[in-house]
């Protein structure tokens, strides 16, 4: 075989971005050419993974946070021999391909995290790395390791911009993730052109500040200047390391080197013409030489490397038969065999736990029961643990020096919060839950989409989630998030009424298996509402029949979370008067929207028109359920810096104001 030149390896990558984006006349050309020989001496003489298994769960991540330029990770997939086909490349962003415009997780094979909204796939390798670290501290042995890998993440100015990647790498520095290693594509160009005129940071000692290793000026162009880098971060197992890669946008294209006009359109038919001249690249469209493939494939190299861990895992399984039992379970997200039982027990119990209680309150109760039967719980706060109630008695924070605990101070970074729980849990081994206050689900508003998008199962325990927390006011009571949150594809709601309602909602939370939940709690008490065994078992359902004077009602009155009382309290008043009236609860819309139509016919029949829905929020949404002509109890502004019952009672959501309504 004849030997191949290192601008080779850099020039295929390069050209089929360049010619998948001329194809489809879409997508971005420049940082691909840009960081082509990053990628070629990262992913040929660094990066341990295997392409004929991508789910391997010891291979090194690699996160492309710039991922508009999703063509260099295709290349890679492609020339390295994963299962994606030039046919695939040649339908770079078209209906239903392998090669969708931006990364997308579970869609691509050996693509790690759906990136594109910049600096959430820096945020996710931050995940990816504490999570790495967290399972060693779990399992290894000092004789045996079986969690021992790097986490490798490109990123451009754009990431660097957004404020994501304070939050995120301020916490990954704190935490020593020295096993995270950084390329910054420092080219000097964004969208509007040259970044001179609005970013003017100085970013290496911008990351020296957070406690990060920093290789600064690197020729990015220079293979050897780049292996030497990552060597020196490797290094460095205290800290992680940003390197930053002097790059060129456009890298070889005679007119559009160093312009924005490379980032995101296609060069055009000359210019194309023109680089493959200067890059001396005389081969046609998509045209690979066979030696180029030969020196790219690695799936020999990583059969090697997984069968190496295999044998080391099979040695640790003879010595560590639990352990090991163990983190295979964690390894496909498996709960226990007797979890659903033992949640059941503790449902059960919760009838007779206090005739009130802050649903917060019994959240914190529900997740000391589940953390007892779950190690992979990863549980954590933006620095509210004492009003979240996101703690339990036996969790254990961990520290830059003690990574064998379970419990996160994530400090005040809602977004970056949610971002690294997204990379904890496309990493896999964990179920990770974080808290704030609900109106705060703004600033981790895309990070929650991402979860969704990516079906993760990742749980947000959003407290303080009405009107209800009272004298904090308007800035913190929330209005509009229910049903910004319920209108979120795949994405789980919970709104419970009572310690019952909110125990069964983190079960289920926890067996969704691939999808993300929230659960929407209160910091008032509410009244512990009186059950049957079998209205127990419906609330599994979202909504059911919680309270009636009649089995054929002519008024339905719908609430949720705190407000089920006032229904309740209303209805009571509506039957003294003689009016046939029906309590449902519905802690979770979307669960009961799937149910059998039989089942939503029983609870909500459709000959009954006059139907009130009650809920300390926005009210628009609820209008699916009473019609048009139905009446919504809620809120058309904000709250009030007030104590609860007076804030209640000032937007007059009241029980007189139910019974006025039914009448």
């Amino acid at each position: 075989m004849s030997v191949v030149a290192p601008s080779e390896l850099a020039n295929a990558l390069r050209f089929l971005s360049i010619d998948a984006v001329q194809q489809a006349n879409s997508g971005h050309p420049g940082m691909p050419m840009g960081m082509a020989d990053i990628m070629t001496v990262l992913a040929r003489e660094f990066l341990t993974h295997n392409p004929n298994n991508p789910k391997w769960f010891n291979r090194d991540r690699l996160v492309l946070s710039n991922g508009h330029g999703s063509m260099l990770l295709y290349a890679f997939l492609h020339l390295s021999g994963y299962e994606l086909a030039i046919d695939d490349l040649k339908s770079f962003r078209q209906l239903n391909s392998k090669t969708p415009g931006h990364p997308e997780f579970g869609h691509t094979p050996g693509v790690e995290t759906t990136t594109g909204p910049l600096g959430q796939g820096l945020a996710n390798a931050v995940g990816m790395a504490l999570a790495e670290s967290i399972l060693a501290s779990d399992f290894n042995k000092p004789e045996l390791s079986i969690v021992d890998h790097h986490t490798y993440v490109f990123l451009g100015d754009g990431c660097l911009m957004e404020g994501i990647s304070h939050e995120a790498c301020s916490l990954a520095g704190t935490l020593k993730l020295g096993k995270l290693i950084a390329f910054w594509d420092d080219n000097g160009i964004s969208i509007d052109g040259h970044v001179e005129g609005w970013f003017t940071d100085n970013t290496p000692m911008r990351f020296r500040a957070y406690d990060w290793h920093v290789i600064a000026a690197i020729d990015g162009h220079d293979q050897a200047a780049v292996r030497a880098a990552i060597l020196q971060a490797q290094a460095n197992t205290t800290q992680p390391t940003l390197i930053c890669c002097k790059t060129h946008i456009g890298f070889g294209s005679p007119n559009m080197v160093d312009s924005h006009q490379a980032h995101g359109a296609p060069l055009g038919a000359d210019e194309i013409a023109k680089t493959r001249v200067a890059l001396n690249w005389p081969y046609p469209s998509f045209e690979i030489p066979e030696r180029i493939y030969q020196a790219w494939n690695a799936t020999e190299q990583g059969h090697a490397a997984e069968q190496a861990w295999r044998d080391t895992f099979n040695t640790y399984q003879q010595h560590y038969p639990n352990a090991a039992a163990d983190f295979l379970r964690r390894q496909i997200g498996l709960l226990p065999e007797d979890f659903s039982r033992s949640m059941n027990d503790f449902i059960a119990k919760t009838q007779g736990l206090a005739p009130s209680m802050a649903s917060r309150k019994a959240s914190q109760l529900a997740l000391t029961k589940a953390a007892s039967l779950l190690p992979e719980m990863l549980g954590g706060s933006a620095d509210l643990t004492g009003s979240n109630l996101t703690n339990w008695p036996d969790c254990k924070i961990i520290t830059a020096d003690d990574k064998h605990g379970n419990y996160l101070c994530y400090g005040v970074r809602e977004f970056a919060m949610s971002a690294i729980m997204n990379g904890i849990s496309v990493h896999g081994g964990f179920i990770p839950f974080g808290g704030t206050f609900l109106t705060f689900s703004d600033y981790m508003r895309n990070a929650i989409r991402m979860s969704a998008l990516m079906q993760q199962r990742v749980i947000y325990v959003f407290s303080h989630d009405s009107i209800g927390l009272g004298e904090d006011g308007p800035t913190h009571q929330p209005v509009e998030h229910l049903s910004m949150l319920r209108l979120t594809p795949g994405l789980s709601l919970w709104r419970p009424c009572d310690a019952t309602e909110t125990a069964v909602a983190w079960m289920l939370a926890l067996q969704r298996h691939v999808a993300p939940t929230c659960l929407a709690l209160s910091r008032q008490n509410l009244v512990t509402q009186e059950r049957t065994p079998e209205q127990v078992t419906l609330i599994e359902r979202g909504g059911d029949v919680l309270w009636e004077s009649s089995v054929e009602p002519s008024v339905i009155l719908i609430a949720t979370g705190s407000e089920v009382s006032l229904a309740v309290d209303a209805a009571k008043v509506l039957a003294e008067k003689g009016v046939a009236v029906r309590v449902v609860s519905m802690p979770s819309c979307d669960v009961f929207d799937a149910q059998t139509l039989e089942y939503r016919e029983s609870v909500l029949p459709s000959n009954v028109s006059k139907r009130i829905a009650i809920e300390a929020a926005a009210k628009d949404y609820w209008y699916k359920y009473v019609g048009l002509a139905g009446t919504v109890i809620g809120m058309d502004r904000y709250g009030y810096s007030a104590p609860a019952a007076a804030a209640y009672q000032a937007l007059r959501i009241t029980v007189e104001a139910i019974v006025k309504a039914a009448g």
